[in-house]
């Protein structure tokens, strides 16, 4: 009787009431999510920075926020892929994983000239994902605590999806944007080509439908615009050139 006891109160782990304490034992067990919620957050200060200069030179904060937006690449990619092993599956692997892309996408970027629409997409998935954790980190300190804050993160989960599909539009009108850096110098002549395959690998994404989704979407209106009497000879002749180049792109839709 009295080995059950004990048993049964040994076995219960002590809970640590809401509030700091509780916040910074969570932090201490969760250090990967935190570090990930911390570069996401300086994502977002360093691009609020480089559109309202606020911190100093606009140039060199841009590149901090694509050098926080591979760090968190970095860290979300070794959390999903712990393992690194020197094999063709492991790269198949690492390559389907959309912390890779925008890895790539950073590096793509690093070696070009500052443009605002590259920040779009890693600007709002930093956005969406440090709003969801944070709600995560209120939580610790009570489910009563700073409204204000939790009000503003129901607002950018509640438009999580226009945010998806913004992201998804700012990846695919980057492309023919790249092509324009080129001539006016602001881009490497592989730019383009690069770009491309990342597009491709955003396009093939197992976890994120949505730049698949806007790319059929684009083309299907692109369509039913060639396809007007109304519409130019020259101005149908492109639209065609433009679906027949892209239809290689995506994979077929199951």
């Amino acid at each position: 009787m009295v080995d059950n006891g004990s048993s049964g109160s040994s076995d219960s782990s002590p809970q640590i009431e809401k509030g700091w304490p509780a916040l910074k034992q969570h932090i201490v067990d969760n250090k990967i999510k935190f570090g990930l919620w911390v570069t996401r957050l300086f994502t977002i200060i360093f691009t609020i920075g480089y559109i309202i200069p606020i911190f100093g030179n606009p140039y060199n904060i841009y590149y901090k926020v694509l050098m926080n937006n591979a760090a968190t690449s970095a860290l979300r990619l070794h959390q999903r892929v712990p393992r690194v092993q020197l094999t063709r599956q492991f790269l198949e692997t690492l390559l389907l994983e959309d912390s890779c892309h925008y890895l790539f996408y950073s590096l793509i970027f690093l070696y070009a000239a500052p443009v605002t629409l590259v920040l779009t997409p890693v600007f709002l998935f930093a956005l969406m994902h440090m709003a969801s954790y944070s709600l995560t980190l209120l939580d610790c300190l009570g489910h009563n605590s700073w409204w204000g804050a939790r009000l503003l993160i129901s607002l950018v989960e509640f438009q999580s999806r226009n945010i998806l599909r913004l992201c998804a539009l700012s990846e695919i009108i980057i492309l023919p944007f790249t092509v324009l850096l080129v001539f006016t110098g602001r881009a490497g002549l592989l730019t383009p080509f690069v770009y491309y395959q990342f597009l491709k690998l955003r396009l093939a994404s197992q976890r994120n439908p949505f730049t698949r989704n806007v790319f059929y979407e684009l083309r299907n209106g692109l369509s039913s615009v060639s396809k007007k009497p109304a519409v130019p000879d020259i101005v149908r002749r492109m639209i065609d050139g433009l679906l027949s180049l892209t239809q290689q792109m995506a994979p077929v839709r199951q």
